[in-house]
């Protein structure tokens, strides 16, 4: 019998989950809906749906899983929306969020019209946005967390985990409270903490003229986060405000702690405060996925001459490797300097090493 979802929001996560199921569920008919006809008929064409939904109220009466692929902030309107329609009996709505107490407690509206809402965020992204960039691997072994409210049945996890199985993924049972304070720490407050660098950097740059152009390197790596959607990113740290208020009164002992043995000369204990912090984060795995995309580049170190940087992307195209960014760094007259090429995968990184290393001499090194 032929099954209906809907997808609501075509973007790379909602486009990449609608390639993901229809891979595992042939003989589904994945419908999609979002607010950008461009998006729609742009899906359409790549075959990431199978039909343009028109109404969205005639949709989810119809359908048997709802995915509202949305920013948090509209997956708030839309659940307050499709609360004052008829759903199918036995139908599952759940999100992508990266928020999930507020909207899980807002999704209890559902329970009178016997509809289960399960929470979900995929964690996986990448570089590239929209439903062009979308990959039915995206979620390949990434960890996709599922929240549900207390009265929600394993049965109806496992019927959802069974509708997502075509992603791959590594499925995470937490409580709202759980993910909200996990991604709060590993992911909301390093946001904070990025923007916030830059945004000393830019206070700094009234005083010194220089700071600008000699942040270009490393300060860039370490803030790229920063370069995040604000109007999105608004919209989570309003949402998940208890969680971070916390861990605003923790970063600031952490600081305190810090400038209190700087203030006193303490030598040992700042070696010991970052050796410590070496230690933890050498012990992280190395090639799993997280919260935040993971930045796959490939440093090249390349002469100074007229088509370098073609002959190196040249031999990429050639055996048909995608480069998602490239920057050169600190490249002078007469000396050696360095190309940083971007990948989407770990993969195509690798691949792009063996390439060069078979076409050119020039050295290449990550991590």
């Amino acid at each position: 019998m032929n099954k209906r979802v809907l997808i609501i929001g075509l973007g790379l996560i909602g486009g990449s989950i609608g390639l993901a199921i229809s891979k595992a569920h042939k003989q589904t008919t994945i419908i999609g809906y979002d607010i950008n006809t461009h998006n729609l008929k742009l899906a359409k064409t790549l075959g990431i749906i199978d039909e343009i939904g028109i109404s969205l109220e005639q949709e989810v009466n119809s359908a048997d899983l709802i995915i509202l692929a949305t920013p948090v902030r509209q997956t708030e309107i839309l659940i307050e929306q499709m609360a004052q329609y008829k759903f199918k009996k036995s139908a599952i709505v759940t999100d992508v969020g990266s928020t999930k107490q507020f909207i899980v407690s807002k999704a209890k509206i559902f329970r009178e019209k016997g509809v289960t809402f399960i929470g979900g965020h995929p964690m996986a992204g990448s570089h590239k946005s929209g439903v062009v960039a979308a990959k039915a691997h995206l979620f390949e072994n990434a960890f996709y967390i599922l929240t549900t409210p207390e009265d929600v049945g394993i049965e109806h996890v496992n019927d959802l985990k069974e509708w997502l199985k075509g992603t791959n993924a590594k499925f995470i049972h937490l409580s709202p409270q759980e993910h909200d304070r996990i991604t709060g720490v590993i992911s909301h407050f390093p946001h904070i903490i990025a923007a916030s660098l830059v945004h000393q950097a830019e206070t700094f740059q009234n005083e010194h003229e220089f700071i600008s152009r000699l942040a270009a390197g490393g300060f860039k790596d370490i803030t790229r986060i920063a370069s995040s959607n604000p109007e999105m990113w608004r919209d989570i740290l309003l949402h998940n405000k208890d969680e971070l208020l916390h861990l605003f009164n923790h970063w600031t002992s952490e600081m305190e702690t810090i400038r209190k043995m700087i203030d006193n000369e303490d030598g040992e204990g700042i070696f010991s405060y970052f050796s410590s912090a070496k230690r933890f984060r050498e012990s992280l795995p190395a090639k799993a996925k997280g919260a935040i995309p993971s930045f796959y580049d490939l440093y090249v170190d390349v002469p100074d001459y007229p088509g370098i940087i073609s002959e190196v992307t040249g031999y990429l195209a050639l055996e048909k490797i995608s480069i998602t960014n490239i920057r050169i760094i600190e490249i002078r007259e007469d000396i050696y300097g360095v190309l940083r090429l971007s990948f989407q995968s770990e993969g195509d990184r690798n691949k792009a090493v063996s390439c060069l290393a078979k076409h050119t001499s020039y050295d290449t090194y990550y991590g």
